[in-house]
């Protein structure tokens, strides 16, 4: 769990580039809130990958305000 907009971005951007570079995960899902600080995460996501160098897939989903699924 992290908040990009409260959060040290690149100290986490760090930790998840080590695990999933480590780790030999398949697959990365980002679930987070509709509010625009949170897409953030979004782009944390498929930049850890994109640095870790692996081929992992990538899925996103959104929370709406009432704590529906507004997108996956």
């Amino acid at each position: 769990m992290a908040c990009p907009k409260l959060d040290n971005f690149n100290a986490y951007l760090e930790k998840l580039t080590q695990i999933i570079g480590n780790s030999g995960m398949k697959s990365l899902t980002v679930v987070h809130m509709e509010v625009p600080c949170c897409s953030g995460l979004v782009f944390m996501g498929r930049k850890t990958i994109e640095n870790a160098g692996n081929k992992i897939s990538f899925r996103e989903v959104t929370i709406g305000m009432n704590r529906e699924i507004k997108s996956r």
